[in-house]
């Protein structure tokens, strides 16, 4: 049974890693690029998100809060204090986490509209404070952000770069380390899906008074959680900073938060794959709506609504029950030919 979960994680990262492989054979210019890095930025985003959410079954509505602070400790970090980019990430995301750790605390023991209100207040207050704070943060104008660090090469959307003899730009370049991230983001949320603290936060989900009377411990879960979905938010807003190379307090606005929580919303909540999907689904959705010009947000909503109305579980979820009906009625037919 174990080597069997294990197969199935295995090829379900293999698949994605062959997807990002592939993908870019579609490309038609740089800008195609610069629209798939920000799509596999934010779909590791949600998939951090999706534990929260989608396993622990606690919402959040303020979680471009901690977007924003990563995307700003690793601006301010570089650019102001000129630390390297690996360690401003990594110094961000333990910073991050420790808020994460002390506003957990007390917001996670409510439940409901109550938690989710909660949250929405430290989405609000993180975002006032990074348009109030202009020495630091250039306030509502923004501040702009060092080219990310690698192995000895700074990584631009304009530069040239040699690997292995091959002259890839530096969109392509970008693109190569927003796909590794995604993977290594979705391979980390599978392992802990499945290991005992998976199994923890599924039983959260469940029923938490059924959960504490099996002793699972639910405040030392539901604050773990919402420190690893913390942590994704803010890497990854840091290397959403030193892509754009400009940011703005926006990155944490209450918008952006819903943004992220329709996309697990409708990718499918408990689904790794399905969220990230939805975050190309709903990435994606205004550049095909662009050509109906002032009916595009009617069309980007009607959408949405009839996609959970019809799909109540998630795109990804609905089409793997789809699938699998559609299996059991072609084995069925062939049963009954074979016996007929």
């Amino acid at each position: 049974m174990l080597n069997q979960i294990m197969q199935s994680r295995l090829r379900g990262v293999m698949l994605l890693a062959l997807i990002l492989i592939f993908v870019p054979a579609l490309f038609a210019n740089p800008f195609h690029y610069e629209l798939a890095i920000q799509v596999a930025i934010v779909a590791a985003t949600v998939v951090g998100l999706n534990l929260l959410v989608g396993f622990a079954g606690q919402i959040s509505l303020g979680h471009a809060g901690f977007f924003g602070l990563g995307a700003y400790f690793s601006g301010i970090a570089t650019g102001t204090y000129g630390w390297p980019s690996i360690p401003a990430l990594i110094a961000g995301a333990i910073a991050v986490g420790l808020v994460a750790w002390i506003v957990g605390r007390p917001i996670l023991r409510l439940k409901g509209h109550y938690l989710s209100m909660a949250t929405l207040a430290v989405g609000f207050i993180i975002a006032i404070i990074l348009e109030n704070e202009r020495a630091l943060t250039g306030g509502p104008d923004g501040m702009s952000v060092p080219p990310l660090e690698v192995f000895g090469w700074q990584l631009s959307t304009f530069g040239r770069y040699s690997l292995f003899g091959l002259e890839i730009s530096g969109v392509q370049a970008w693109y190569m380390v927003a796909g590794v991230l995604l993977v290594i983001a979705t391979w980390f949320a599978l392992n802990i899906i499945e290991s005992p603290i998976g199994r923890a936060l599924r039983s959260l989900k469940g029923s938490e008074v059924a959960a504490g009377v099996v002793g699972v411990n639910t405040t030392k879960y539901k604050s773990l959680v919402f420190v690893v979905s913390a942590v994704y938010a803010s890497i990854m807003g840091g290397i959403y900073a030193h892509f754009q190379g400009f940011i703005t307090p926006d990155l944490a606005s209450f918008d952006f938060s819903i943004v992220l929580i329709t996309m697990v919303v409708i990718g499918g909540m408990g689904s790794t794959f399905g969220v990230i999907l939805g975050a190309v689904v709903i990435e994606l959705l205004p550049q095909v709506l662009a050509d109906f010009q002032e009916l595009e947000m009617a069309m980007f909503g009607l959408i949405l609504m009839l996609t959970m109305i019809f799909m109540p579980k998630g795109l990804l979820p609905t089409l793997n029950t789809v699938v699998s009906k559609i299996t059991r009625k072609k084995a069925a037919e062939v049963r009954h030919d074979s016996t007929g």
